[in-house]
């Protein structure tokens, strides 16, 4: 059962359990009253402590629990009870703690102008006590401060403002900080999340689009050529056996620290010949062809070059009535240039591949500064071109 129907619980248990800062305000009222106490006994022409004077030391503190919710009310409210304590004349002490604390309190949460003109309405009014009103118009006139002690005095509240301003500068500072900290978070978690849905993406779509076709030829030769039927079935088995594999791999990305790290290594153009053959069950002939020396890939530049040539694959077997395709990798010294073409003609669908797909191939190309076109090749067919830079970081075989 909540606070709220039990009325017996003491309003400052509810408070702090509120998160209102009522331990401060306990503290500075009992350095209020003790210190105030202890200085009033060395100083003469002030009038003496009395049960008002008690009150105005225990209302300022007792403010400051509003502090939180109310920071302009508070350093107006503690302005005018210290005000107050002043003009009745009662002996000088740490009484201004709590107008210090408010102080703070209402410029860190961004109530600036309310707690200037606090101070300079306290610190007006001050001047006015000592200087400007006649004597007999106070509790105790025989004691005025001096010279010297004004400047001391002028020099603390000016030292308290320009303590408050310098916190809040810190404090806007740690926050823009934390901000953009944040943001970077947020932002390299957006682009782990496109990643992995572009891997995905790959890995499902060249793999689903496999065992589709197998499984339309098995269920064709099922009944009069089964012999034939179980080779559409042995690759279904191993397709999905290998895209089960590259799934689990990408969302190990995902596992909490202490897991343990994938134990086979990310595709590369070094599998080409696996993705070849994968294609050759599928009814799919791909040619191969290499020019200039290919040398050692980063494994983050090879498997982007990996998945736009099975990308570009999957695409002619969904959207071509073509049985064949052609790869070509070109090495030249900055570069490697990557085409594959389809002969065509189209089948259902956009032959182009227009969808996630060309979205995900130029995606990954742009993440190491390349680029992906695509687009009819002039005889009918579709081709993809990709051009990948290759930095200083790969070391040629």
């Amino acid at each position: 059962m909540g606070d709220a129907r039990r009325p017996w619980v003491p309003v400052w248990v509810r408070a702090g359990k509120a998160g209102w800062p009522v331990a401060a305000a306990v503290v500075v009222t009992v350095v209020q009253l003790v210190g105030t106490s202890a200085a009033a006994r060395h100083q003469t022409g002030r009038a003496p402590l009395d049960a008002w004077g008690y009150l105005l030391l225990v209302l300022g503190p007792a403010l400051l629990v509003l502090r939180v919710r109310w920071p302009a009310f508070t350093v107006a409210a503690t302005t005018a009870v210290t005000a107050a304590y002043l003009w009745a004349g009662y002996p000088y002490g740490p009484v201004f703690v709590a107008l210090v604390v408010a102080f703070f309190s209402a410029v860190q949460r961004g109530h600036r102008r309310a707690a200037w003109l606090s101070a300079g309405g306290f610190y007006l009014l001050h001047l006015l006590v000592n200087y400007a009103v006649p004597a007999d118009w106070l509790r105790s006139p025989g004691h005025r401060v001096a010279g010297w002690q004004e400047l001391g005095i002028t020099a603390w509240l000016l030292l308290v403002v320009a303590g408050a301003e310098l916190a809040r500068f810190r404090r806007e500072q740690i926050a823009a900080v934390r901000a953009a900290e944040e943001e970077a978070r947020a932002r390299r978690s957006d682009e782990e999340r496109l990643r992995m849905a572009r891997e995905l993406h790959d890995i499902l779509a060249h793999s689903i689009s496999l065992i589709h076709l197998q499984a339309g030829v098995a269920l064709e030769l099922l009944d009069a050529r089964p012999e034939q039927a179980r080779d559409a079935l042995v690759t279904i088995k191993a397709t999905s056996k290998e895209a089960l594999g590259e799934v689990r791999q990408v969302l190990g990305t995902l596992r909490t620290p202490g897991a343990a790290a994938p134990r086979t290594p990310a595709p590369g153009l070094e599998r080409l010949d696996e993705l070849v053959a994968q294609a050759g069950h599928a009814g799919l002939a791909v040619t191969v062809r290499t020019e200039g020396r290919a040398p050692r890939l980063g494994a983050g530049l090879g498997l982007a070059a990996f998945r736009i040539v099975q990308e570009a694959l999957t695409n002619v077997l969904r959207h071509s009535t073509a049985r064949a395709a052609a790869v070509e990798l070109a090495w030249h010294a900055d570069r490697l240039e990557l085409t594959v073409t389809d002969p065509g003609p189209p089948g259902g669908g956009d032959a182009g591949g227009s969808g996630t797909g060309l979205v995900g191939m130029r995606e990954r190309a742009a993440a190491f500064g390349g680029t992906v076109d695509a687009g009819p090749d002039g005889t009918g067919g579709w081709q993809v071109r990709a051009r990948l830079p290759l930095t200083r970081e790969e070391d040629h075989a």
